[in-house]
Protein backbone atom coordinates (compact mmCIF):
# COMPACT_ATOMS: atom_id res chain seq x y z
CA UNK A 1 0.00 0.00 0.00
CA UNK A 2 1.28 3.43 -0.95
CA UNK A 3 1.13 6.03 1.83
CA UNK A 4 1.40 9.78 1.49
CA UNK A 5 2.30 11.68 4.64
CA UNK A 6 1.06 15.25 4.34
CA UNK A 7 -0.19 18.34 6.15
CA UNK A 8 -3.05 20.75 5.55
CA UNK A 9 -2.62 23.48 2.94
CA UNK A 10 0.61 22.09 1.49
CA UNK A 11 0.96 22.78 -2.25
CA UNK A 12 3.64 20.10 -2.69
CA UNK A 13 1.46 17.54 -0.94
CA UNK A 14 -1.40 18.41 -3.29
CA UNK A 15 0.88 18.13 -6.35
CA UNK A 16 2.09 14.74 -5.15
CA UNK A 17 -1.44 13.40 -4.60
CA UNK A 18 -2.61 14.79 -7.94
CA UNK A 19 0.35 13.17 -9.70
CA UNK A 20 -0.31 9.79 -8.07
CA UNK A 21 -3.97 9.98 -9.07
CA UNK A 22 -2.99 10.84 -12.66
CA UNK A 23 -0.81 7.70 -12.70
CA UNK A 24 -3.72 5.62 -11.28
CA UNK A 25 -1.84 4.85 -8.05
CA UNK A 26 -4.05 4.00 -5.08
CA UNK A 27 -2.76 5.53 -1.87
CA UNK A 28 -3.67 6.26 1.71
CA UNK A 29 -3.25 9.81 2.93
CA UNK A 30 -1.83 10.24 6.42
CA UNK A 31 -2.13 13.81 7.70
CA UNK A 32 0.59 14.36 10.31
CA UNK A 33 -1.14 17.50 11.61
CA UNK A 34 -4.27 15.58 12.53
CA UNK A 35 -2.89 12.30 13.83
CA UNK A 36 -0.01 11.83 16.29
CA UNK A 37 0.51 8.21 15.23
CA UNK A 38 0.92 9.31 11.60
CA UNK A 39 3.34 12.05 12.67
CA UNK A 40 5.41 9.51 14.62
CA UNK A 41 5.38 7.03 11.72
CA UNK A 42 6.52 9.74 9.30
CA UNK A 43 9.34 10.76 11.62
CA UNK A 44 10.41 7.14 12.16
CA UNK A 45 10.48 6.58 8.41
CA UNK A 46 12.35 9.68 7.29
CA UNK A 47 13.91 11.13 10.43
CA UNK A 48 12.15 14.41 9.69
CA UNK A 49 8.69 15.95 9.61
CA UNK A 50 9.15 17.48 6.16
CA UNK A 51 6.29 16.57 3.81
CA UNK A 52 5.21 15.13 1.52
CA UNK A 53 6.72 11.73 2.19
CA UNK A 54 5.64 8.82 -0.02
CA UNK A 55 6.36 5.19 0.78
CA UNK A 56 5.26 1.90 -0.71
CA UNK A 57 6.82 -0.46 1.81
CA UNK A 58 7.32 1.61 4.98
CA UNK A 59 11.10 1.46 4.34
CA UNK A 60 12.02 3.21 1.07
CA UNK A 61 10.53 6.66 0.63
CA UNK A 62 10.57 9.84 -1.42
CA UNK A 63 10.54 13.24 0.26
CA UNK A 64 9.06 16.17 -1.62
CA UNK A 65 7.54 16.16 -5.09
CA UNK A 66 9.95 14.43 -7.47
CA UNK A 67 8.28 12.64 -10.39
CA UNK A 68 11.36 10.61 -11.36
CA UNK A 69 11.95 9.36 -7.81
CA UNK A 70 8.25 8.60 -7.31
CA UNK A 71 8.19 6.62 -10.58
CA UNK A 72 11.29 4.70 -9.50
CA UNK A 73 9.93 3.97 -6.01
CA UNK A 74 6.58 2.79 -7.37
CA UNK A 75 7.86 1.02 -10.47
CA UNK A 76 5.92 3.25 -12.85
Amino acid sequence: MVKVYSINECPWCEKTKKYLKSRKVDFEEHNIELNDDDRDACYKLSGDLMVPVVTADDKAYVMGFDKAKLDELLGL
